[in-house]
């Protein structure tokens, strides 16, 4: 069957953009999947960043499993026991600062399109400030404040959105002296641009605390403070993209705990579902209070399910049981000090970068001239696959070409090591391919 079902594949299936492969998969366990061929391959994606705590972990197939003697699916209006008791173990355990109150819907495109319904409602405003290089999702306003790839073909995007520029500290907009220096002098003038062009009628700004599709950027303290200040005085609400980021991957439970601050809404998804789909959009009491009085309706057929929060809740517990937020942090200076190692042994890694199990490896032509190696890294990446390990590439002119690396926080060193082996060997055969050819 392997042949027909790749054919079929090819004959009847939409081709929606991003990394493909020839083989059909069939399998998928911890930190590997298995394709159609029976081998095994290392994925350090987690699954899109989904399988938070390995691909099929038991307590989410036990989860499942009682969800199927439960209830998988109810009528919207009506609050499954297992969902309260997820908004629940959320707001009491997980939230920081005054985050209380959860809207549990399907996708990060989705939980973001919520966010910015409640902001907008709640302010009054349209006008919404994203990042460059940002990704929020495919859906109307998501896609219209993405602004990492993918905008082109589509005609108008929402009005009222705005890009400031990202503090890429690697290749600064505006350099400055410091990294700081920099990053705040792109974010004064992206105010500043904004400011001239507004109508008056401000929302939200939506910011990823981790800008992960954009190149794994990680913000400076003063940047994410700025940003903070900047809402506040111009009665926006700041949102936190924090799909990539929340429940442990980069060594804390949220972006908003590394950076100490809280925004006034949160989105999450990815990693909250530990693989099934699954996401949410959390606020505050006031702010909910608000938009209810107000008329806020984000009615769909499969808000507040009880599947995907029963995996949820799995997830939640295991992460507390398992102490694979400290894990994340732990193990992730483990893969970063081996990548280190590769570094050091080969000039065309010119940046690592990240937090936690999210991390990015910037390759170049040259340290000095910082010139992107785009073809180092299509080869590297395919040749990287053919040995046995997954990753996902960034590869655009403006921004470079970047690993994204994140395996799942269960990874062994073990599973390191083994990548890491790869990775070595297939960035030797690359570079030597690419001398034979010149």
């Amino acid at each position: 069957m392997t042949q027909e079902l790749r054919a079929a594949a090819k004959e009847y299936l939409v081709r929606y953009g991003g990394d493909s492969f020839e083989n059909i998969f069939t399998h998928a366990s911890g930190c590997t999947v298995r394709d159609d061929s029976g081998r095994e391959i290392l994925d350090f994606t987690s699954g899109q960043m989904c399988a938070t705590i390995g691909h099929n972990h038991p307590a989410i197939i036990e989860a499942v499993r009682q969800c199927g003697e439960r209830a998988y699916h109810m009528f919207s209006g009506m609050i499954p026991d297992v969902v309260a008791e997820l908004g629940q173990t959320l707001a009491e355990d997980w939230l920081p600062g005054d985050l209380k109150k959860s809207l549990f819907i399907n996708t990060g495109s989705e939980s973001n399109e919520a966010a910015l319904r409640m902001a907008k409602l709640y302010t009054g405003g349209f006008e919404v400030i994203a990042i460059g290089g940002s990704w929020h999702g495919v859906t109307g306003a998501a896609s219209s404040v993405s602004y990492a790839s993918d905008r082109r073909g589509y005609g108008p995007t929402i009005p009222g959105v705005f890009a400031i520029p990202e503090p890429y500290s690697y290749r600064p907009h505006i350099p400055g002296a410091t990294d700081d220096e920099s990053a705040m002098a792109a974010l004064e003038l992206g105010f500043k641009m904004f400011d001239m062009h507004s109508a008056g009628a401000p929302a939200a700004i939506i910011v990823e605390p981790i800008i992960s599709a954009g190149g794994v950027i990680v913000p400076p303290q003063c940047y994410m403070e700025g940003l903070r200040k900047a809402a506040d005085e111009r009665g926006m609400l700041l949102i936190f993209d924090e799909a990539q980021t929340a429940f442990g991957r980069i060594g804390e439970k949220f972006g908003a705990s590394h950076f100490g601050i809280t925004p006034d809404i949160m989105s999450v998804s990815k990693s909250l579902g530990g693989g099934l789909p699954f996401a949410a959009t959390i606020t505050t009491e006031a702010i909910e209070q608000t938009v209810h009085e107000r008329g806020f309706t984000y009615y769909t057929s499969h808000v507040s399910d009880p599947l995907p929060a029963a995996a949820g809740l799995a997830v939640l517990r295991t992460i507390v049981e398992d102490n694979l937020v400290e894990r994340a942090h732990t193990v992730g200076n483990y893969l970063r000090g081996r990548l280190q190692g590769l570094m050091d042994k080969y000039e065309e890694i010119g940046d690592i970068r990240g937090l936690g199990l999210l991390l990015g490896v910037e390759l170049v032509k040259d340290r000095q001239t910082k010139e992107a190696y785009h073809e180092l890294g299509e080869i590297t990446t395919k040749r990287c696959f053919e040995l046995g390990l997954s990753m996902n590439i960034r590869r655009r002119k403006e921004r470079g070409s970047v690993w994204r690396i994140a395996p799942p926080l269960t990874v062994t060193e073990a599973e390191i090591d083994r990548a890491i082996e790869i990775l070595d060997q297939a960035l030797k055969e690359s570079l030597d391919k690419i001398a034979a050819k010149a």
